[in-house]
């Protein structure tokens, strides 16, 4: 009797892309999972704070620009919350397909927002992250980095083009913002081999060339 083989789906990677408000993030982002995508590569595209209906949810709260006066550990605990539900329904059953997951945002974000920028410091968001995240964590991120000054510029510019007013960080100012990208970069300097920094003050062509050089390498020296 002739026995078959069940081959194991091999883990997906899990990419995402970070920086402070302004940074042209979210373009970067939709373009890099256009390019996986023409590749032929089955990606899950997703955000934080979002992903999910309960996400988006919180994500409204987070993001609205008159919820009021919300305590840095409360909003810790809704991102929390928020990623707890992401996690669940959108990325570890991705990474189980052998997916590639490529998220805008994930848990660096709490460390530079929550705590640097909210100056919680380093151990709720640890405490949080070890609970909720456990093992699951980025295999390569990729942190654009942009002078705060400038940044909030652009925020605050594009917020204008779609007539709506700042939202809670975008309305934080530029110390709050400079303590993110401190967190960033001090995240960088511990992992370098995991997150890798882009200089962001350069054009959208130049920028999205120097993240598909990463990420194609990084995906080449998977396949070994």
């Amino acid at each position: 009797m002739t026995r078959t083989r069940k081959h194991a789906v091999r883990r997906g990677i899990f990419i995402t892309l970070e920086g402070i408000d302004g940074t042209g993030k979210s373009t970067q982002f939709r373009m890099l999972v256009q390019h996986l995508r023409r590749g032929g590569r089955a990606v899950c595209a997703t955000r934080e704070p979002g992903g999910t209906r309960v996400g988006e949810k919180v994500r409204a709260i987070l993001l609205a620009s008159r919820t009021g006066k919300l305590a840095s550990l409360a909003e810790l605990a809704l991102i929390y919350a928020a990623r707890a539900q992401h996690l669940e329904e959108v990325v570890r059953p991705a990474l189980g397909r052998g997916e590639i997951v490529v998220s805008d945002r994930f848990n660096d974000a709490s460390f530079a927002y929550q705590g640097f920028g909210r100056e919680l410091g380093v151990g709720p968001v640890r405490a949080f992250d070890r609970v909720v995240c456990g093992s699951t964590q980025p295999d390569l991120t990729i942190v654009l980095d942009l002078d705060p000054r400038i940044a909030l510029a652009r925020a605050q510019g594009r917020e204008v083009r779609r007539n709506s007013t700042r939202g809670r960080f975008e309305s934080q100012g530029v110390r709050f913002h400079a303590r993110v990208r401190r967190g960033y970069l001090a995240i960088a300097r511990e992992e370098p081999r995991r997150v890798k920094v882009i200089d962001a003050d350069r054009s959208v062509a130049d920028i999205q060339h120097e993240i598909r050089c990463i990420v194609n390498e990084f995906l080449a020296r998977r396949r070994r």
